[in-house]
């Protein structure tokens, strides 16, 4: 009889439990502010970035359902934005911790491919003075094609040379370089410096840039 139930046991074990999927929800119906304050885009945007990533994260699958490219990003940027665990963003999304880890990376090499189409820096007189124009309606300066400054972005301690990323304010970080024109749109965007590189030295170019950890 013992051997009898242990085959059974067996058995048992070897048959293909069904796997549940959990339900995706519909992070679209919630209120902008909501989507503001986990996701830092509107509806609108998030939107569009669904529509133009759609074609690099939509994927055809017979094994199981395929995660949907609007959760792909959500998760993702909720990641980014919070800097929460990865099973926190996974639970509100609908989808596994390991799921979210595996999806991030196709996710960031996506947006990343995007940049160019959106990050340009103007380089035709009728945009120069287009520009200008607008930053001359804001505050009556004039000649004025881009606002820049730097900002500092938080990272984990790097294992190489990890004093140059301590900033000021004494944190580790990347000191990024952004110029925008005058409706805020992103011109330039330069995110190569450590932390510990003064804002002076990166606008004249005399700091020595980042170099691979």
């Amino acid at each position: 009889m013992a051997y009898l139930a242990l085959l059974e046991d067996l058995e048992n074990r070897a048959l293909r439990r069904e796997r549940v999927f959990k339900e995706c929800a519909d992070l679209f119906s919630e209120s902008t502010e909501w989507l503001l304050s986990r996701y830092r885009f509107p509806t609108n945007i998030l939107m569009d970035l669904c529509r133009d990533l759609q074609p690099m994260l939509e994927r055809e699958t017979k094994r199981t359902k395929a995660i949907p490219v609007h959760i792909q990003l959500l998760s993702t940027l909720g990641f980014l934005a919070t800097g929460t665990f990865q099973r926190e963003i996974g639970d509100i999304c609908g989808i596994s911790q390991p799921t979210l880890s595996r999806i991030m990376p196709a996710v960031l090499d996506a947006i990343i491919s995007l940049a160019p189409t959106y990050i340009q820096f103007p380089y035709r007189h009728h945009q120069h003075a287009e520009i200008k124009r607008g930053f001359h309606a804001i505050a009556g300066f004039p000649n004025i094609i881009g606002a820049i400054d730097c900002t500092h972005i938080a990272i984990k301690a790097p294992s190489h040379n990890e004093f140059s990323y301590v900033n000021r304010k004494g944190f580790h970080s990347i000191n990024a370089q952004i110029i925008c024109d005058a409706t805020m749109s992103l011109l330039n965007v330069v995110a190569r410096w450590p932390g510990g590189t003064h804002s002076a030295e990166q606008l004249c170019g005399c700091a020595p840039p980042i170099r691979s950890c």
